[in-house]
Formats: structure tokens, C-alpha cells, sequence
């Protein structure tokens, strides 16, 4: 299938997810976009996955965004009043979805980026907690070199992620950037080769997995309300998302196990 949802044994509590059709760039066509967003919502409902990883098949691009040979002729059609064939419109329907642009995963996410990360593939980027990526990757988002204005994630997040003056960078001149410079400007974690970047990503997520997933799951909420919280009243929204966790079982079994010197066993209550 061109999207793969898997939940691998030897990564417990971890779902792993690949855009498998890098004939066509990875790129997104209709149906694809409707089994992109049914599979970030299946992970959303699922309070087993604590963490995920996307990733995309192939050794040369991540994900190059939408397929606009199959997408625009079905937008078009939309325009003119037509009727389309009813999955192609389910899957224009489900494009912020399928790109975590206004959507919340609610679970943490790191990107395995294989290859270039152009347009929705950049914008799907920018939604993950971690990234990785091969020393090959480029990054770029060309949107205004074709009149448009990036609508997904790019001017949403990213001013909040990167420098200023990098953010301009990426968005005004469409000039695409290397993984060495995008690690430069903490746009990724890491630049790893080719046969280490899963593992890389996997080693994260595992390590974000272990931990207590109610923790975890309030930690990354909050850090995405408090981005927009003036400051004066971060640090009482940050006390009132604290403050019922320290009551949970998980936290006192933390307490428990380390008295008793053992790993934790979260029970996610």
C-alpha cells in the first residue's frame, strides 16, 4: 500500500508510518491523502502507541507534498460545480488531516527524513516533535516561487521552531537548504547515514515511549499552548497542566520504583 501503518514488535508502544510510492517522489494523490489522515487518526485513538514515526519508502525523497497531476484536475472539476469520483473528494477533504496542519496527533511524533522534504512533505515535517535526516535531504518550501501562500504548517510553526531570519529565509526566497544547514539552524536534530536514520528515529521514539505516558502527552500539550501564552500567564497554565499528574498512579509508581530501584511500570493512569 502507498501509505503503511505498523506497529513493529521489537518497538513496543510505537506505531511506524511510511509513504511508500517513491516512483512518483512520494508524492500525495487522493487516496493516498485519505489513508495518510485515517492512519494519523487511528494513532490519535490509540492510547497503546506513545509514540510514532513517519517516514517515507526509497533513498530520495521524504515526501515532495501533493500529486498535482491527480489533485488539481479534482479541484478544478470542484470548481466548476462537477461531481468527483467520491474517495478523490474525500481526500481533498482530508489534506490538512493527512498533513498535521490543524490537526492534533495528541502523540508524539519523529521524522525519519529519507530524502527531500518539499512542500506538504515540509509541512508534515514541521508537526513532529524530533527529526532526522540523511545527509542528502533538502528542505524547501517554494510555494511564493509559484504565487501561492504556504496554507499548511510553514507560517503557522515554523517562525515558532527556527530563528527569525531563517524562517524569512525559507518562506521569501524558496531557495531550498541541505540537511547539514537545516541541522545548522535546529530545523533537525540530527543528520545520520542512510542505514542508521530508522534506528536513529526508533532509539527516540523508544526512549519517549518508556517514559509515563500521561507525562509525557500533558509535557508536549503544554508546550504547544504555552508557545501562544504571553508570559505572565504561562507559568499559571503551566502549574494547572502539572498539577493533577502529581496525583496520578504512574507518578507514584515512579517514586515507587526508584526506591525499589527498578524500570517504572506505567499503567497510563
Amino acid at each position: 500500500m502507498p501509505v503503511r501503518l505498523e506497529r513493529p514488535g521489537d518497538h513496543p508502544n510505537t506505531a511506524l508510518v511510511t509513504i511508500d510510492r517513491p516512483e512518483k517522489a512520494n508524492s500525495l494523490d487522493p487516496g493516498m491523502l485519505c489513508d495518510l489522515a485515517d492512519a494519523w487518526r487511528e494513532i490519535a485513538a490509540d492510547e497503546e502507541i506513545r509514540c510514532a514515526v513517519v517516514t517515507g519508502a526509497g533513498e530520495r525523497v521524504f515526501c515532495s507534498g501533493m500529486d498535482m497531476g491527480t489533485t488539481i484536475p479534482v479541484s478544478q472539476q470542484l470548481a466548476r460545480g462537477e461531481r468527483v469520483d467520491p474517495r478523490s473528494f474525500e481526500g481533498l477533504r482530508n489534506v490538512s488531516t493527512a498533513l498535521l496542519a490543524g490537526f492534533d496527533l495528541g502523540t508524539p511524533l519523529v521524522a525519519a527524513i529519507n530524502g527531500h522534504a518539499r512542500a506538504g512533505g515540509f509541512d508534515m515535517m514541521l508537526a513532529s516533535e524530533l527529526r532526522y535526516a540523511v545527509p542528502h535531504a533538502t528542505f524547501a518550501l517554494e510555494e511564493v516561487a509559484l504565487g501561492l501562500y504556504p496554507t499548511g504548517n510553514a507560517t503557522v510553526l515554523l517562525p515558532k521552531q527556527i530563528g527569525w531570519t531563517h524562517a524569512q529565509d525559507l518562506l521569501l526566497t524558496a531557495r531550498p537548504i541541505s540537511a547539514e544547514r537545516a541541522a545548522s539552524i535546529g530545523l533537525v536534530n540530527e543528520v545520520v547515514g542512510p542505514t542508521d536514520l530508522l534506528s536513529s528515529a526508533f532509539a527516540a521514539a523508544d526512549a519517549i515511549a518508556r517514559n509515563a505516558p500521561l507525562a509525557v502527552r500533558e509535557t508536549r500539550r503544554g508546550v504547544r499552548s504555552l508557545l501562544a501564552t504571553p508570559l505572565d500567564a504561562a507559568y499559571p497554565a503551566q502549574e494547572a497542566l502539572g498539577r493533577p499528574l502529581r496525583k496520578t498512579e504512574d507518578a507514584a509508581e515512579a517514586q515507587r520504583a526508584f526506591m525499589e530501584k527498578r524500570p517504572p511500570v506505567w499503567r497510563g493512569r
